[in-house]
């Protein structure tokens, strides 16, 4: 597995996509992909595109909410970021997402790794894509979260 951490090149394809869907910048001026990894005081996770996707990146912020390292996160099936019953409500949000190219505002519960519930509060999930304009994922960002 390619490890992405402090990619370049993926950095790219987030904040390119996330400029493209969302409308604004991932990061300030000048940040770069270990900047994002690193010190970004916002959590940012992303997905493959699969038919159950599954994480292939974490950044430190996000790890520490979920309490995995990059090692346990990154091939978890996205879906288990969220209990059973919020499965759906999250499915909705990504098809959503699929269909609009982006959401902004979302809140929902979600669990780590030890079982703490924590809300993730306007939170905003966009589409991946490639340079060539391939699909090739989804990714999410919050700045906001505490204990359910």
């Amino acid at each position: 597995m390619i490890d992405l951490t402090r990619d370049p090149a993926f950095f790219r394809v987030l904040s390119d996509s996330h400029a493209r869907f969302v409308g604004r910048p991932l990061a300030p001026e000048g940040a770069d992909a270990a900047w994002l990894y690193d010190d970004a005081p916002f959590a940012v996770l992303a997905h493959d595109g699969g038919a159950d996707p599954r994480f292939v990146y974490a950044n430190l912020t996000a790890q520490r909410c979920f309490e995995y390292g990059w090692d346990e996160i990154i091939g978890l099936p996205s879906r288990l970021s969220a209990e059973a019953p919020e499965r759906a409500a999250r499915q909705a949000l990504l098809d959503a997402v699929t269909q609009n190219g982006f959401a902004e505002n979302y809140r929902g519960i979600r669990v780590a790794k030890s079982g703490r519930r924590f809300w993730i509060e306007q939170g905003v999930v966009w589409r991946l894509v490639s340079p060539d304009g391939s699909a090739v994922g989804q990714a999410a960002t919050f700045a906001n979260w505490r204990d359910a």
